[in-house]
């Protein structure tokens, strides 16, 4: 097997995350975010019982991780599919319940690689940035299409960008004589609007634009907002769900729906927990856990990440065990 340019942040943790999970025979960890297989991969390497679902919007991921994945025959299914579709493919695939569910959300590096893919802001490329290229609007079509107002809201609430409205405002003039269709004029109005000295800090000045942008097209917090749910529902008792995510607003989620699902609905008053009352749910990790210095040093994507995991205890009330 070919050896993967990129290796996944915080694999080996997550990994053991998941092994308690896979260890009986024909145990399924669901890979809601499969890119390009890194860790299907280990898992499918490292845990000789399991079998993995891996999911993905991106036909060429999916083709890709399959190619990678082939060796392992049948103990891999790629599944062209949104992962908030998650009930959908266990459907269509006979099963009740799975073992684990995994999310690396964000962008994969191999979009990253890709120049016409126009996630990237290294070069001029063309404003994609879907990551199923067969469907929906494009970056270049919020650019040339969206309100003042709307633009300002994706910039500040999916970007973090303290000019957002500047910045938007800026778009909106621009696009009266020439709409967007690739990224370097954007990069030139960053340029132009962000001021030099917020320029000196915080990574590369479109960063924080190019992720607003891609987290629309994508729609990815919606996207989430509904995955995050169906993933705990997924899992079968002694089950896990493991997520890292980049993006603060991202990590609340996952965050609030981990901590609905392991909330007691006994009263607080209580001197005592009824028998069958405790939370289906425990949290495994203590809130968000994150890469060490040496693993960033290696891989700056890492700095960014937080990593959580929750596990099924018992059956949800009503639920068939």
């Amino acid at each position: 097997m070919s050896q993967p340019r990129h290796v996944p942040v915080l694999l080996d943790r997550v990994v053991a995350l998941l092994q308690p999970a896979l260890e009986r025979e024909g145990a399924v960890l669901v890979d809601c975010t499969l890119g390009l297989g890194g860790h299907s991969e280990a898992v499918l390497e490292r845990i000789g019982s399991a079998r993995v679902v891996g999911i993905d919007r991106d036909p060429e991921a999916l083709r890709r991780a399959g190619d990678r994945l082939a060796a392992y025959g049948d103990r891999f299914t790629g599944v062209h599919a949104v992962y908030d579709e998650l009930p959908d493919v266990l459907d269509d695939l006979g099963l009740d319940s799975v073992d684990a569910v995994l999310f690396d959300l964000g962008v994969s590096s191999m979009q990253l690689d890709v120049r016409e893919r126009g996630f990237a802001y290294a070069e001029d490329a063309p404003l994609d940035m879907r990551m199923d290229g067969t469907t929906g609007p494009t970056a270049a079509d919020v650019l040339n299409t969206y309100s003042a107002g709307e633009l300002t809201r994706v910039l500040r609430d999916y970007g973090e960008e303290k000019f957002a409205k500047k910045i938007a405002h800026a778009i909106v003039r621009r696009r009266e004589t020439q709409p967007f269709t690739t990224s370097g004029p954007l990069v030139e109005l960053l340029y132009a609007e962000i001021p030099a000295p917020a320029r000196r800090t915080g990574g590369h000045p479109a960063k924080r634009t190019f992720q607003a942008l891609r987290m629309e097209v994508n729609d990815e917090l919606a996207v989430l907002r509904r995955a995050m749910p169906a993933a705990i529902d997924a899992i079968g008792v002694g089950g896990r769900v493991v997520v890292e995510s980049y993006h603060s607003l991202e990590d609340r989620l996952v965050k609030q729906a981990f901590v609905a699902a392991t909330r007691s609905t006994v009263p607080v008053d209580l001197p005592f927990v009824p028998e069958g009352s405790e939370p289906a749910l425990r949290l495994v990790t203590r809130g968000a856990e994150q890469a060490d210095e040496q693993e960033i040093a290696q891989n700056p994507r890492a700095a960014s990440v937080r990593l959580r995991a929750i596990e099924r205890l018992r059956a949800s009330q009503g639920a068939a065990s």
